[in-house]
């Protein structure tokens, strides 16, 4: 188990239990995009405190699926950056274009503020 992805209310919560090779991530970026829609989300939550490293591949990835989610209806708020992995994302120039988050608790605040959506209510749980 890589991701697993979480419903809480009118969203999703994807949590990155270990570092993605490029087909992971892109079987993560199908698989969250189809959830998106099948659980009529309204926000996203990707939580990466696992991660100790992203590569631009990885950094790429994210921004992408962001902008994905967007385009079915859905905000994204990436969580849980690490300080190293800050620390390279910025020396290397990346640019993720996605709106962030300390941890969990604020970017579920930041989606209730942003889709007038609700973080109560039923919950399911699903593992890649």
């Amino acid at each position: 188990m890589f991701v697993s992805i979480l419903q809480q209310g009118d969203f999703l919560i994807a949590s990155i239990h270990a570092a993605l090779d490029d087909t992971q991530l892109i079987r993560f970026q199908e698989d969250l995009v189809a959830q998106i829609g099948a659980r009529r989300a309204k926000g996203v939550v990707i939580d990466i405190a696992a991660l100790d490293v992203l590569d631009s591949f990885g950094s790429s990835s994210l921004r992408d699926l962001a902008h994905m989610a967007r385009l079915r209806g859905a905000l994204t708020v990436i969580v849980g950056i690490q300080p190293d992995v800050a620390f390279a994302i910025v020396k290397l120039g990346m640019d993720l274009d996605i709106h962030t988050a300390l941890d969990l608790e604020e970017g579920l605040a930041y989606l209730v503020d942003m889709t007038a959506g609700d973080r109560t209510g039923g919950s399911a749980l699903g593992m890649l």
